[in-house]
């Protein structure tokens, strides 16, 4: 009998998870990810339409707080800081609020993305930016909801939001010039010390050429402000190396050196590692 009511309770929960009704959203979410220069911009957004109704001062009333679409909360992401009206935006997660009128529209960047509609209770702390956009009338009917990224260049574009036959439109200037000359420097001075030592690990796990490990795990080595400064991870595994090499005599001098950066961190993995393998190698 316990085998019978078990099966029918799998039977029965096969057929609720089976009969799960879909049906189209009345407001499908959707997601825009656009580059602009360097910076990644990513809008989310929930995209009702009018469906003949009248929109602005009607299914939303001129002066009204609005969550700027329906469902969850509009949201844009940007990767690095903006700049609008010559503001600096921290690069993060927002909200989009705004309280459209007639003659002007208030745009606000909200640091709580967590609400569904208007915050039950509005935090003028959580305000990372507003601003104020004239709205621009349209000669055509957009009949969706439509946020999108436009008038790309390598240093700006524009987020626009429209409907009906209103749009606005919030400039922002992205930092690639810094960006692209950061870049180009790192590159152009050439490999880091995490470099020489991420080269020198893959050489040494993948049993590569150990002569080329040591090189590189030397220029990492070298490449630190002082000898006190030289990470004690990188000498470990040059350690390992001149052991894996047969010079156990400079592994032991090198691994002592790590000890000594371990035990001044206080990282007791490291300083264990090398003391057993100091005893291992020190053995006759």
């Amino acid at each position: 009998m316990r085998k019978i009511i078990l099966a029918l309770v799998v039977l029965i929960a096969n057929f609720t998870i089976e009969a799960q009704v879909k049906t189209p959203q009345p407001s499908p979410k959707s997601t825009l990810n656009q580059v602009v220069g360097l910076t990644d911009v990513t809008v989310e957004y929930s995209r009702p339409s009018a469906k003949g109704r009248p929109v602005f001062g009607d299914l939303v009333p001129f002066g009204r707080l609005w969550r700027t679409g329906a469902n969850q909360n509009s949201m844009v992401t940007f990767s690095e800081d903006v700049v609008i009206k010559g503001a600096t935006l921290k690069k993060g997660k927002y909200a989009i609020f705004t309280t459209p009128k007639a003659d002007m529209w208030e745009v606000i960047f909200y640091t709580d993305t967590d609400n569904w509609g208007t915050p039950e209770n509005w935090d003028e702390n959580k305000v990372a930016y507003k601003t104020n956009v004239d709205p621009i009338a349209l000669g055509n009917n957009v009949e969706t909801f439509t946020i999108a990224i436009n008038n790309l260049t390598n240093d700006s574009a524009t987020l626009d939001i429209s409907w009906e036959k209103t749009m606005i439109s919030v400039k922002f200037e992205v930092p690639t010039q810094k960006a692209a000359m950061a870049s180009i420097n790192k590159v152009l001075a050439g490999p880091t010390a995490g470099d020489y030592f991420s080269s020198a690990q893959y050489l040494y796990q993948s049993e590569g050429d150990l002569n080329k490990a040591l090189e590189y795990v030397n220029k990492a080595v070298s490449m630190a402000k002082s000898p006190e400064e030289v990470p004690f991870w990188h000498l470990r595994l040059k350690s390992l190396i001149q052991a894996k090499m047969g010079n156990k005599s400079g592994a032991i001098e090198t691994a002592k050196l790590s000890l000594a950066g371990a035990e001044k961190a206080n990282n007791s993995d490291y300083v264990k590692m090398n003391n057993d393998s100091i005893k291992e190698w020190g053995k006759k």
